[in-house]
């Protein structure tokens, strides 16, 4: 099992750059395909981001393509997301998530995140 706390959340202008960070526990990060969602004040969560356990393959949802970058630091069992030119239309509640371990089906699939962090607010203002 992994807990996952996220980090680094506030409150930007449009245009402005934040960097989300998920500490997770454990000594086996290394096996967990890992995502970032988000869910606005109604409407549906989304997945924004993933990376596979290997790290070799990532996926992003449309809205962020060219914007957004998922990396992982297995090392420091951490993934991070790095948000540039922020948009009204990000502001979400982010959450970090992870499936089971050596997952290796499509990271699209989301009823394959088990685990799951609280939630870091991200508010753009235009």
């Amino acid at each position: 099992q992994v807990q996952l706390v996220e980090s680094g959340g506030g409150l930007v202008q449009a245009g402005d750059s934040l960097r989300l960070s998920c500490a997770a526990s454990g000594r086996t990060f290394s096996r967990y395909a890992m995502g970032w969602f988000r869910q606005a004040p109604g409407k549906e969560r989304e997945l924004v981001a993933a990376i596979s356990w290997s790290g070799t393959t990532t996926y992003y949802t449309d809205s962020v393509k060219g914007r957004f970058t998922i990396s992982r630091a297995n090392a420091q069992n951490t993934v991070a997301l790095q948000m540039n030119t922020l948009k009204p239309e990000d502001t979400a509640v982010y959450y970090c998530a992870a499936t089971r371990p050596y997952y290796s089906g499509p990271l699209t699939a989301s009823r394959e995140y088990a685990y799951w962090g609280q939630g870091t607010q991200v508010t753009v203002s235009s």
